[in-house]
């Protein structure tokens, strides 16, 4: 019974690492490269996007409660849509 949940254990290992190994080698090529830089480009895109409309709309909650604005103006990242 051992030798066959050995086997087992041991199947699954070697299954495991041959996905490894083709993700990795599809990720080591020109097009993996690609991927990977569109991807890291995409986060930086969504990230400095969701950063512009909240320092917006932070400003225009400061300008309010200052007084300086008496009422909502539409924000440079709305403006721009």
């Amino acid at each position: 019974m051992k030798k066959i949940f050995w086997l087992g254990v041991g199947i699954t290992i070697g299954v495991i690492a041959a996905r490894k190994i083709a993700a990795a080698q599809g990720a080591i090529g020109p097009e993996g490269l690609n991927r990977a830089v569109g991807r890291v480009s995409d986060a930086v895109h969504d990230f400095a996007d969701a950063l512009r409309e909240n320092m917006d709309e932070r400003e225009n909650d400061l300008r309010l409660a200052l007084g300086i604005d008496q009422a909502p103006s539409v924000s440079r990242f709305d403006a721009r849509r």
